[in-house]
């Protein structure tokens, strides 16, 4: 079998490379009782097969799919570049549906996708395989397939507010007759080295349909599930098949899937940032780096659910969720608090109804611990390496929270991303100004220093700025992510017609 590339799909585990964003409210820690889920009958592996142009194919080929127990799970086709070629092409020579029917489909496309049987599987079956395979807690797939198709449903609007107010969408637009700006596609194919880290990553990808491109889409090996469900439920409601593909593929197929089309996304770490950092065609998904800051004029102790949530909400897999706070004073009493709330989370396999943790194989996280001890160096432990890889005994351990303090603003630290709950804590005087605050995917802000806010309103680097009560992950269909998709997918040229 191909190797699956390590630049492009997070290895198992990649200590700084833990893309996607996960989309969705936290999970309650304290959920009632409820039956445990019943394990797949099957026991042979589920077959994914690639969707090309001409529908689904089964290549020789094939990736084998594990769970967190390292049980076999499924197998995935991974195509040649012969087939990515060809598959290019037929996109290309594709010609899109008028607006309003790309929208439509997209709506009912999000209906079969969070209710119906796709590809034979029920959505309920499909929750557990994600869960197990890729370690989410399976509350939270549950609600990622809600919030996925609750954004893909309003996607209309979605877009609409995207663009600009004075641009027109089509030439014979009345207002063109005195001259207007008209929103085009910079491009006709769009490819995605999409993320395996959490189903909700998913949900922005087919704006990109929605906007008249066609669509391909090389999934991760970690999580293959979700993409391959919603491709198929977007062919079901009238998408051709020479209009949205999944190409499973391995390191030299994933780069022609990038050179065939016009633009891409690729979500990844620092070596994807290094690697398709200075290439125009290329929008990064790289680490989030979010943040809290919380200054001297209000109390933490009456924001403590929220720097919570902020950082293991939604299992803190995501790069919205925080991994620095930034205390002004004595961040000691913060560390306490949090790791005593930390402590307290349980322990549980993924499919568990009370699981609100990230699983992955025992030993990858054992590979996650050693890093974090070593990326630690001196920082104060209040809950260290030594407790972040809990095993359960069946080859799969939890990866619980890790809790640092660090002694300065500029500590090196505060750079780290991992892909579980892993918060570094510093003191923040304002003589260190915004500068520690930078490069943060989202800030949440616990002050009521106004002219501060400005600042931060202002500073480039700062994609999203949440001032008071608001976790780091929260997130509201039709508003950006890190920019709108349609700032890199669309441009704007004048029109004016007779």
């Amino acid at each position: 079998m191909a190797p699956e590339p390590a630049p492009l799909d997070a290895p198992e585990p990649a200590p700084l490379d833990a893309p996607e964003p996960a989309l969705l409210d936290a999970p309650d820690p304290a959920l009632p009782d409820a039956p445990e889920p019943a394990l797949l009958d099957a026991p042979e592996p589920v077959l994914l097969d690639a969707l090309g142009p001409r529908g689904e194919f089964r290549a020789r080929n094939r990736q084998l799919v594990t769970d967190v127990t390292g049980r076999p799970a499924a197998e995935l086709s991974l195509v040649p570049p012969p087939f990515i070629s060809r598959t290019l092409s037929a996109l290309r020579r594709a010609e899109p549906a008028p607006a309003d029917e790309r929208v439509r489909r997209i709506a009912a496309a999000a209906d079969l996708f969070a209710t119906g049987t796709v590809a034979g599987q029920s959505v309920a079956e499909y929750c557990l395989l994600v869960s197990r395979v890729g370690g989410v807690p399976i509350t939270e797939v549950t609600s990622a397939v809600d919030r996925i198709a609750e954004r893909l449903r309003d996607i209309g609007t979605g877009i609409a507010q995207a663009r600009p107010a004075g641009a027109v969408t089509d030439w014979r637009d009345p207002l063109a007759r005195s001259g207007r700006a008209a929103h085009t596609r910079r491009g006709h194919v769009f490819a995605v080295h999409a993320a395996g880290n959490h189903p909700g990553t998913h949900s922005l990808w087919p704006e990109a349909l929605a906007l008249g491109y066609r669509v391909a889409v090389r999934p991760s090996r970690r999580e293959p599930f979700t993409p391959h469900r919603l491709v198929t439920a977007l062919r079901l409601a009238g998408f051709g098949n020479d209009e949205v593909t999944l190409l499973p593929t391995d390191h030299t197929g994933a780069d022609g899937v990038l050179r065939g089309a016009d633009l891409g996304m690729v979500y990844g770490g620092e070596d994807v940032v290094r690697k398709y950092g200075a290439d125009p065609t290329v929008l990064l998904q790289g680490p989030g780096r979010s943040k809290i800051l919380l200054t001297a004029d209000v109390d933490w102790h009456d924001h403590l659910d929220t720097i919570v949530d902020s950082i293991a909400g939604r299992g803190g897999t995501g790069c919205v969720n925080a991994t620095a706070v930034l205390v002004e004073g004595d961040p000691t009493p913060l560390c306490e608090a949090l790791a005593e709330r930390f402590s307290a989370l349980p322990s549980l396999p993924p499919d568990h109804p009370k699981a609100v943790l990230p699983v992955q194989p025992a030993a990858g996280a054992r590979a996650l611990a050693e890093y974090v001890g070593r990326r630690a160096g001196d920082a104060r432990p209040w809950l260290g390496a030594d407790t972040v890889a809990d095993e359960l005994g069946d080859g799969s351990a939890v990866l619980r929270p890790a809790v640092h303090q660090v002694d300065r603003a500029d500590a090196p630290h505060l750079g780290a991303e991992l892909p579980f709950p892993c918060v570094w804590v510093a003191p923040w005087r304002p003589t260190d100004g915004i500068a520690p605050l930078r490069d943060s995917l989202v800030l949440t802000a616990l002050t009521r220093q106004e002219e501060l806010l400005d600042r931060l309103l202002a500073e480039p680097t700062i994609a999203n700025l949440y001032v008071g009560d608001h976790p780091t992950h929260w997130m509201r269909p039709g508003l950006p992510h890190d920019g709108y998709l349609s700032d890199f997918l669309m441009r704007t040229k004048t029109v004016v017609r007779d």
